[in-house]
Protein backbone atom coordinates (compact mmCIF):
# COMPACT_ATOMS: atom_id res chain seq x y z
CA UNK A 1 0.00 0.00 0.00
CA UNK A 2 2.83 2.23 0.76
CA UNK A 3 4.44 2.03 -2.19
CA UNK A 4 1.31 2.58 -4.46
CA UNK A 5 0.55 5.69 -1.76
CA UNK A 6 4.21 6.90 -3.05
CA UNK A 7 3.55 6.21 -6.77
CA UNK A 8 0.43 7.95 -6.70
CA UNK A 9 2.29 11.00 -4.76
CA UNK A 10 4.68 10.77 -7.44
CA UNK A 11 2.36 10.91 -10.28
CA UNK A 12 0.11 14.01 -8.73
CA UNK A 13 3.28 15.84 -8.29
CA UNK A 14 4.84 15.48 -11.99
CA UNK A 15 1.37 16.22 -13.22
CA UNK A 16 1.59 19.55 -10.92
CA UNK A 17 4.53 20.73 -12.47
CA UNK A 18 3.96 19.81 -15.99
CA UNK A 19 0.17 21.80 -15.53
CA UNK A 20 1.82 24.49 -14.32
CA UNK A 21 4.74 24.65 -16.73
CA UNK A 22 2.43 24.51 -19.61
CA UNK A 23 -0.18 27.32 -18.36
CA UNK A 24 3.17 29.49 -18.31
CA UNK A 25 4.69 28.32 -21.50
CA UNK A 26 0.86 29.53 -22.69
CA UNK A 27 1.24 33.13 -21.04
CA UNK A 28 4.89 34.34 -21.49
CA UNK A 29 6.21 32.15 -24.13
CA UNK A 30 8.40 28.95 -23.86
CA UNK A 31 11.74 30.39 -24.19
CA UNK A 32 11.05 33.53 -21.72
CA UNK A 33 9.97 30.75 -19.01
CA UNK A 34 12.81 29.43 -16.65
CA UNK A 35 12.69 26.09 -14.46
CA UNK A 36 12.87 28.18 -11.18
CA UNK A 37 9.69 30.14 -12.29
CA UNK A 38 8.02 26.79 -13.08
CA UNK A 39 9.18 24.87 -10.18
CA UNK A 40 8.36 28.08 -7.53
CA UNK A 41 4.86 28.19 -9.53
CA UNK A 42 4.24 24.40 -8.94
CA UNK A 43 5.25 24.92 -5.28
CA UNK A 44 8.40 22.88 -5.55
CA UNK A 45 12.15 23.55 -5.34
CA UNK A 46 14.39 23.73 -8.28
CA UNK A 47 15.72 20.09 -7.20
CA UNK A 48 12.63 18.70 -7.41
CA UNK A 49 12.01 19.79 -11.11
CA UNK A 50 14.67 17.93 -12.02
CA UNK A 51 14.31 14.89 -10.48
CA UNK A 52 10.68 14.51 -12.54
CA UNK A 53 12.44 15.89 -15.72
CA UNK A 54 15.69 15.86 -16.58
CA UNK A 55 15.29 19.38 -18.66
CA UNK A 56 12.55 22.28 -19.72
CA UNK A 57 11.90 20.62 -22.64
CA UNK A 58 11.03 17.53 -21.00
CA UNK A 59 8.17 18.98 -19.52
CA UNK A 60 6.47 19.36 -23.41
CA UNK A 61 7.47 15.86 -24.35
CA UNK A 62 6.92 13.76 -21.52
CA UNK A 63 3.52 11.84 -21.60
CA UNK A 64 1.48 8.40 -21.24
CA UNK A 65 0.22 8.67 -24.84
CA UNK A 66 2.52 5.89 -26.18
CA UNK A 67 2.38 3.59 -24.07
CA UNK A 68 -0.93 3.81 -23.55
CA UNK A 69 -1.32 3.51 -27.32
CA UNK A 70 1.09 -0.02 -27.41
CA UNK A 71 -1.31 -1.33 -25.15
CA UNK A 72 -4.28 -0.38 -27.15
CA UNK A 73 -2.52 -1.96 -30.45
CA UNK A 74 -1.84 -5.30 -28.81
CA UNK A 75 -5.40 -5.58 -27.81
CA UNK A 76 -7.15 -5.58 -30.96
CA UNK A 77 -8.28 -8.33 -32.79
CA UNK A 78 -5.83 -10.74 -33.96
CA UNK A 79 -6.03 -10.77 -37.78
CA UNK A 80 -7.35 -7.27 -37.95
CA UNK A 81 -4.83 -5.15 -40.87
CA UNK A 82 -1.98 -3.44 -39.60
CA UNK A 83 -2.93 0.30 -40.68
CA UNK A 84 -6.69 -0.31 -39.65
CA UNK A 85 -5.14 -1.65 -35.88
CA UNK A 86 -2.78 1.30 -35.92
CA UNK A 87 -5.58 3.54 -36.94
CA UNK A 88 -7.79 2.30 -34.20
CA UNK A 89 -5.89 2.19 -31.35
CA UNK A 90 -5.04 5.94 -32.12
CA UNK A 91 -8.65 6.64 -32.04
CA UNK A 92 -8.71 5.24 -29.10
CA UNK A 93 -5.58 7.07 -27.68
CA UNK A 94 -7.16 10.40 -28.94
CA UNK A 95 -10.72 9.86 -27.47
CA UNK A 96 -9.07 9.12 -23.95
CA UNK A 97 -6.60 12.03 -24.42
CA UNK A 98 -9.71 14.47 -25.24
CA UNK A 99 -11.48 12.97 -22.33
CA UNK A 100 -9.35 13.53 -19.84
CA UNK A 101 -6.38 16.15 -21.27
CA UNK A 102 -7.59 18.27 -23.91
CA UNK A 103 -6.36 21.26 -22.94
CA UNK A 104 -2.70 20.33 -22.20
CA UNK A 105 -2.58 18.12 -25.22
CA UNK A 106 -3.66 21.28 -27.36
CA UNK A 107 -1.06 23.78 -25.76
CA UNK A 108 1.82 21.46 -25.85
CA UNK A 109 1.14 20.72 -29.75
CA UNK A 110 0.64 24.41 -30.22
CA UNK A 111 3.93 24.53 -28.12
CA UNK A 112 5.80 21.89 -30.40
CA UNK A 113 5.00 23.34 -33.70
CA UNK A 114 5.75 27.02 -32.53
CA UNK A 115 9.57 26.22 -30.45
CA UNK A 116 12.25 25.23 -33.15
CA UNK A 117 13.80 23.33 -30.25
CA UNK A 118 11.02 21.60 -29.37
CA UNK A 119 10.55 20.98 -33.58
CA UNK A 120 14.05 19.93 -33.84
CA UNK A 121 14.05 17.44 -30.39
CA UNK A 122 10.54 15.69 -32.15
CA UNK A 123 12.27 13.87 -34.86
CA UNK A 124 14.12 11.84 -31.86
CA UNK A 125 10.94 11.09 -29.88
CA UNK A 126 9.35 10.14 -33.45
CA UNK A 127 11.82 7.45 -34.39
CA UNK A 128 11.04 5.66 -30.80
CA UNK A 129 7.78 5.78 -31.60
CA UNK A 130 7.81 4.55 -34.90
CA UNK A 131 9.93 1.57 -33.06
CA UNK A 132 6.77 0.74 -30.78
CA UNK A 133 4.67 1.42 -33.08
CA UNK A 134 6.71 -1.28 -35.33
CA UNK A 135 7.44 -3.86 -32.28
CA UNK A 136 3.36 -3.82 -31.76
CA UNK A 137 2.76 -4.87 -35.13
CA UNK A 138 5.57 -7.81 -35.08
CA UNK A 139 4.55 -9.30 -31.96
CA UNK A 140 0.87 -9.18 -33.27
CA UNK A 141 2.28 -11.27 -36.46
CA UNK A 142 4.10 -13.13 -34.31
CA UNK A 143 7.92 -12.81 -35.05
CA UNK A 144 10.98 -11.59 -32.94
CA UNK A 145 11.61 -8.12 -35.08
CA UNK A 146 9.80 -6.37 -37.47
CA UNK A 147 10.42 -6.13 -40.65
CA UNK A 148 10.40 -3.36 -43.19
CA UNK A 149 7.29 -3.43 -44.51
CA UNK A 150 6.08 -3.01 -40.60
CA UNK A 151 8.06 -0.26 -39.66
CA UNK A 152 7.12 1.64 -42.71
CA UNK A 153 3.75 0.90 -41.49
CA UNK A 154 4.26 2.05 -38.33
CA UNK A 155 5.88 5.24 -39.75
CA UNK A 156 2.91 5.91 -42.04
CA UNK A 157 0.60 5.82 -39.01
CA UNK A 158 2.77 8.37 -37.17
CA UNK A 159 2.89 10.38 -40.24
CA UNK A 160 -1.23 10.64 -40.27
CA UNK A 161 -1.11 10.96 -36.68
CA UNK A 162 0.95 14.17 -37.10
CA UNK A 163 -0.63 15.77 -39.94
CA UNK A 164 -4.28 15.47 -37.87
CA UNK A 165 -2.48 17.04 -35.07
CA UNK A 166 -0.86 19.95 -36.93
CA UNK A 167 -3.91 20.61 -38.21
CA UNK A 168 -5.64 20.68 -35.08
CA UNK A 169 -3.31 22.69 -33.37
CA UNK A 170 -4.06 25.72 -36.10
CA UNK A 171 -8.01 25.13 -35.47
CA UNK A 172 -8.31 23.74 -32.13
CA UNK A 173 -12.08 24.05 -32.84
CA UNK A 174 -12.48 21.12 -35.31
CA UNK A 175 -12.43 17.75 -34.56
CA UNK A 176 -9.18 15.88 -33.92
CA UNK A 177 -10.50 12.11 -34.32
CA UNK A 178 -12.18 13.16 -37.60
CA UNK A 179 -8.96 14.89 -39.01
CA UNK A 180 -6.78 11.54 -37.78
CA UNK A 181 -9.98 9.76 -39.78
CA UNK A 182 -9.13 11.79 -43.01
CA UNK A 183 -5.67 11.15 -42.97
CA UNK A 184 -5.94 7.68 -42.41
CA UNK A 185 -8.15 7.48 -45.34
CA UNK A 186 -5.76 9.16 -47.57
CA UNK A 187 -3.22 6.20 -46.23
CA UNK A 188 -5.60 3.54 -47.35
CA UNK A 189 -6.77 5.23 -50.73
CA UNK A 190 -2.87 5.73 -51.94
CA UNK A 191 -3.37 9.56 -52.28
CA UNK A 192 -4.97 8.83 -55.57
CA UNK A 193 -1.43 7.64 -57.33
CA UNK A 194 -0.32 4.90 -58.94
CA UNK A 195 2.04 2.77 -57.17
CA UNK A 196 4.67 -0.35 -56.90
CA UNK A 197 6.60 1.02 -59.42
CA UNK A 198 10.11 1.53 -58.62
CA UNK A 199 11.51 4.73 -60.15
CA UNK A 200 13.99 3.06 -62.12
CA UNK A 201 11.48 1.89 -64.34
CA UNK A 202 9.69 5.01 -64.97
Amino acid sequence: MSGDWRAAKRAATRRTIQQHALALFAAQGYEATTVEEIAAAAGVSHMTFFRYFPQKEAVVESDDYDPLMARLLAARPAGEPPLVALHAALRQTYHHVLAVDRDAMATRVQLVMSTPALRSRLWVAQDSTVALFADGLAARAGVAEPDLTMTAQAAAALGASGAALTAWAAAPERDLVALLDAAFAALHAGFGEPGGRPLGDA
